[in-house]
């Protein structure tokens, strides 16, 4: 008996650097595959069913809606069925992924795994950033977050390569997801190596069994005592980040396809430019990190916003592919760090409340996200030009930043008036 325990806590992996590295495997399995392979895999897919733009733009925002379900669902789970939920949902990021292989599938199938899809990201999402930067300790959790973070450039740059590779080799989009849903299967287990020690002696008892009407009583309590004091500054930060995921979207779902539009000379162009964005997302995040510890997360953020806001102007000012490859530097330059910014900040409103307070941010950002791929294809039109869709995204990203700079002049006066 004594050996079997010693055997079970022998696989618990404590190293607070492996930790990250496990969660930025995670990340890249329910971000960079659950959501962002779609965008990599969308010109073929459009090619090989065929689609319209709209039914594509509709396929985007059905995992979005999913996303925000998610980020809804991650709110009601206490801290103590963190691990549990996580293992769970992200086994089902892994199932949704390969079943995009089975052939002739329905239009009505692929919005219903594509929701699930999005349910499954944005509650792994939230779990997983939840459980493992409380993993880590104080002094080294500013640096590893970023590599836990870094797990969507990672995803984002493997999609694209995976992409390329198996295209090259006369694959379509239906290997390509199904070999993604198998390089995710390990992440299974490693996962459970990072258990907490305690979780395999839980037991749900009756006296724990919670009823539905108890839980939201607990949930409503939750939120206020979540956001009571600081109630103006949350709201104008879930604002920001709401126009964050409309402004970030359009580029993040239809890049690919307008590089396939106007580099018609470059085989693979969209693939190509989908990879600049992995790259630069990748190495975004310590960047952006160091200048945070120096100035701020909140400054730091003012800027990601106005840079990005810049990025979606270019390919309309831009001809060609300086235009459009600046875009994708700049996507993946800023929007990890967006998202990260967001999430640290609204979590150290109130620490004891972590998975709640992401969840409401996740829910905002899945809000503008859902919103944006319908106005971006609404304003493309049967050309399907969607210089329209990243000049509104650019508005929306300038009026979130007017709403963040209001964000730190809240929490500035709510500190000087303590």
């Amino acid at each position: 008996m004594m050996t079997a325990l010693k055997s079970r806590a022998a696989i618990i992996i404590t190293n607070e650097t492996a930790i990250a590295l496990i969660g930025m495997y995670c990340m890249a399995v329910v971000m960079g595959f659950g959501r962002f392979l779609f965008t990599a895999t969308l010109p073929d897919i459009m090619t090989q069913l065929p689609l319209s733009t709209t039914i594509a733009g509709w396929l985007a925002s059905i995992n979005y809606i999913g996303y925000f379900i998610g980020a809804l669902i991650a709110m009601f789970v206490p801290q103590r069925l963190t691990w549990r939920m996580l293992i769970l949902w992200t086994i089902v990021s892994v199932i949704t992924t390969m079943l995009l292989v089975v052939p002739n599938m329905s239009l009505n199938l692929w919005y219903i795994v594509r929701l699930l899809s999005g349910i499954a990201s944005g509650i792994a999402m939230i779990l997983s950033s939840s459980f493992v930067i409380q993993s880590l300790s104080d002094e080294r959790r500013s640096v590893l977050s970023t590599v836990h973070y870094a797990g969507i450039g990672v995803g984002i740059s493997a999609s694209a390569i995976l992409t390329w590779w198996l295209l090259s080799l006369g694959y379509h989009f239906e290997v390509i997801w199904l070999v993604a849903g198998i390089i995710g299967l390990p992440v299974l287990w490693l996962l459970y190596a990072i258990r907490p020690v305690d979780a395999m002696a839980f037991e749900l008892g009756k006296d724990q069994a919670s009823s539905i009407r108890q839980t939201y009583r607990n949930f409503k309590r939750s939120l206020y005592e979540a956001i009571v004091g600081h109630h103006k500054a949350i709201a104008l930060l879930l604002a920001s980040y709401v126009l964050a995921g409309f402004g970030y979207i359009t580029s993040a779902t239809f890049l690919p396809v307008m590089a396939a539009q106007r580099l018609t000379t470059e085989a693979c162009a969209g693939l190509s430019i989908w990879l600049v964005v992995g790259i630069f997302a990748m190495i975004s995040n310590p960047i952006w990190g160091a200048l945070a510890k120096r100035i701020g997360e909140v400054k730091t953020l003012m800027g990601l916003t106005l840079l990005q806001a810049l990025g979606m102007y270019l390919p309309i000012g831009i001809d060609g592919p300086i235009g459009l490859y600046g875009n994708a530097m700049i996507l993946g330059l800023t929007f990890v760090g967006m998202v990260s910014m967001t999430l640290t900040i609204i979590k150290n409103i109130n620490p004891t409340y972590s998975n709640l307070l992401i969840g409401l941010a996740t829910l905002a950002y899945a809000l503008g996200q859902f919103i944006g791929p319908l106005v971006t294809v609404a304003l493309a039109g049967d050309n399907d030009n969607f210089n329209a869709g990243l000049l509104v995204a650019a508005i929306g990203l300038l009026i979130g930043l007017v709403l963040v700079f209001c964000f730190w002049r809240q929490i500035k006066v709510g500190k000087s008036s303590r």
